[in-house]
């Protein structure tokens, strides 16, 4: 009963991290019909960041300021580059997205080297929440439930609530109209992908340092967001939640529970195929996700 318990936190908080991390990107889609090839490194970038930060400021200044300069970032990228690719299709986003992606891994191997980076957790939150029986639960990782559940939270709020947030949900189906109501839909574009970046920022800093904070840590991260997006359907910020905690209880069970499969191979040993394996299964019985509207 303690190991089903425990290992059910562990599960919540690893998916309510990638669900973080995959609402930015579900945001974008939604909003803009572009899949962001380079949303992984945006989290990468949000990890070094604090950690720099950190540094000279501490970690609760670099989880405020950190997540504001990806998406400061982000939003630049938008402006400046994506909104003049926009034009020629979605195929001409992906490769843009994709090369940036490679862009920004080779600038942090640059400026922080190939090798991974001391990121710590603080230590203030280096400590057990509680024990039950003999098996701890981290502390940082019940912080990182609670600022995740914070987050969705007021992006709800924010989306359904205030101005912004109505006009955005409009410009998601009607950008035409609120263009014609004299709105500026293409800064709500570039606002829409800088808060996705953000979101990813914010999951580099709280993520980083529970993980590893290094140059591959994008790619280990970057094909499980793309696969919580596409079981959750396109564009379903409802998906994106539902698929980010099923993978996380998914892969955290795996690992935890060692049962012998077929000879010397045991259910720890495929965990890390099995979020892709939910993908195939989604996607033969139910092609737009779990959520979906788009196929």
């Amino acid at each position: 009963m303690e190991l089903i318990l425990v290992t059910l936190l562990n599960g919540i908080s690893y998916g309510l991290l990638l669900f973080l991390l995959s609402a930015g990107l579900t945001l974008i889609f939604g909003m803009m019909g572009v899949l962001n090839f380079a949303h992984a490194s945006f989290y990468m970038l949000g990890a070094y960041f604090a950690y720099s930060i950190s540094l000279k400021l501490g970690f609760w200044p670099a989880l405020v300021i950190a997540p504001l300069l990806v998406g400061l970032l982000g939003a630049f990228i938008e402006y400046t580059a994506l909104r003049h690719i926009h034009k020629h299709g979605q195929m001409a986003e992906l490769l843009f997205t994709f090369g940036l992606s490679y862009v920004v891994i080779e600038l942090v191997q640059l400026i922080w080297g190939r090798s991974s980076v001391p990121y710590a957790i603080p230590a203030q939150l280096d400590g057990t929440l509680f024990t039950l029986y003999s098996t701890s639960f981290s502390l940082y990782r019940g912080f990182m439930m609670l600022l995740t559940l914070l987050v969705l939270l007021l992006s709800y709020l924010l989306l359904r609530f205030s101005r912004i947030g109505l006009i955005i949900q409009a410009a998601l189906t009607h950008p035409g109209m609120l263009e014609a109501l004299g709105h500026n839909v293409p800064r709500m574009f570039t606002l829409v992908f800088g808060g996705g970046c953000a979101l990813a920022g914010l999951a580099g800093v709280v993520g980083g340092n529970a993980f590893v904070t290094e140059p591959g840590m994008a790619a280990s991260v970057g094909s499980l967001i793309f696969v919580v997006v596409v079981v959750g359907g396109l564009g379903s910020l409802n998906g994106a939640f539902a698929a980010s905690l099923l993978i996380g209880l998914l892969q955290t069970f795996a690992v935890s529970v060692d049962m012998p499969l077929w000879g010397s191979l045991s259910l720890t040993q495929i965990a890390p195929i099995l979020p892709y394996v939910l993908l195939i299964l989604v996607l033969l019985v139910r092609p737009r996700g779990l959520f979906g509207t788009r196929e």
